[in-house]
């Protein structure tokens, strides 16, 4: 990861420690198209094109503004059409929503070779675009507005609650890459690497993250920015949306980790079960049932339990599959689990571990290993079973 640094206390009329020699050069190499993503914005877009349009006019004459708007019916449309710039359009959506969708969409749509996201509440500062296109040309595949590098910074009014939920979702972030502000929703890239990016799926407001991971981005540079808190218009992130992002970290840890985040949320979904069986077999035996009756409803409730969990979570990718037949399967995939279970605990007792202290138990958890790996095996590749999947 690199860094890029620029002056903190640069004039918004003026891009961050640039020279003229470099931003005349900055004409010949690419043509620029900035997507916003909108919603109820009607107050700051005619502020965002008035400072865009000044560093188009500076050095990114071959620039072109497209708003994706979701359907805010709030005079957003009017407004883009009452400025009467050739080079600002609005895609107005009324099939879906969402922040995510939207970039996608105003990136497939986008004429330009380079492609900058920027939010709509004018926090990220449009003055530093000639710098990221410059760091793109330097090598760099990804380049972002960040707020946590040397230079970087956010308003004064940020609460310790939207700082600690930032810096949480970072760490949560951490495996996928190093860089400190993988959060921001300001970044750009080159065209030909979003349209070479498969699978994307994004669902929530990280379509940054999804990006640095589905198109394998190692050189990434994080150029300093200042962090405003809008002026105008409420904020959209609430807590469906943080939980929307949780969601999405879950897609992203299973596309790239494949497998072994199945068996994780596989074996997550055993110990939930145990819970269950526990507390199933207590409330029975709470109703004075016969001891035999509650240990099998504790199994039951467990065994339909795990089946469901993972048919929604662990393999939600086949939820859309008979659900009797994958019960079924299931149901024949735990038994055969059992049954290897208790094959190994009584060999591993009976030879190796025979006359071992603890001996049986030290058995009886590599049986459940044991039957556990069985387990999973069985439901990923035949009870829930898909034909691809990319590691």
């Amino acid at each position: 990861m690199d860094q890029i640094a620029s002056p903190a206390d640069a004039a918004i009329d003026q891009p961050h420690g640039m020279r003229y020699g470099e931003l005349a050069r900055i004409e010949v190499l690419a043509s620029v198209s900035i997507v916003v993503p909108t919603y109820r914005e009607v107050e700051n877009i005619p502020l965002i094109v008035e400072r865009i349009a000044r560093v188009r006019n500076e050095c990114l004459s071959n620039l072109e503004l497209i708003f994706v708007d979701d359907n805010s019916a709030d005079g957003s449309v009017e407004a883009v059409e009452a400025l009467g710039l050739d080079w600002v359009r609005m895609i107005v959506r009324t099939d879906e929503r969402g922040l995510s969708s939207a970039v996608i969409h105003g990136f497939r749509a986008a004429r330009g070779a380079v492609l900058v996201c920027m939010d709509g509440d004018l926090s990220h500062p449009p003055e530093v675009i000639p710098q990221m296109i410059l760091a793109l040309d330097s090598g760099q595949q990804f380049v972002i507005g960040s707020r946590y590098v040397p230079g970087g910074s956010t308003d004064d009014d940020w609460g310790i609650l939207r700082w600690l939920n930032s810096r949480v979702a970072t760490v949560l972030s951490r495996p996928f890459t190093s860089v400190r502000d993988p959060m921001s929703g300001f970044f750009a890239l080159r065209k030909t690497d979003f349209d070479a990016a498969a699978n994307l799926d994004p669902v929530g407001y990280k379509i940054g993250l999804e990006l640095i991971v589905k198109c394998d981005f190692e050189n990434v540079a994080e150029i300093p920015i200042r962090f405003a808190d809008r002026v105008h218009g409420e904020s959209k992130l609430s807590l469906k949306e943080q939980l929307q992002f949780l969601r999405h970290l879950r897609r992203l840890y299973v596309h790239a980790f494949g497998n072994a985040m199945h068996f994780l949320q596989f074996a997550a979904v055993g110990a939930s079960g145990v819970v269950v069986n526990f507390a199933v077999l207590t409330l029975l035996l709470w109703m004075q049932l016969p001891e035999a009756a509650c240990l099998a409803g504790g199994i039951v409730a467990s065994l339909i339990s795990n089946f469901l969990l993972n048919r929604r979570i662990t393999f939600s990718y086949a939820r859309h599959g008979n659900i009797w037949l994958q019960f079924v399967g299931f149901v024949g995939a735990s038994s055969l689990g059992m049954m290897v279970n208790y094959g190994v605990a009584l060999y591993l007792n009976a030879t190796w571990l025979q006359g071992v202290p603890y001996g049986l138990y030290a058995a009886a958890l590599c049986g459940i290993t044991t039957g556990l790996v069985f387990n999973f095996l069985g439901n990923r590749y035949l009870v829930f079973r898909t034909r691809y999947i990319r590691r």
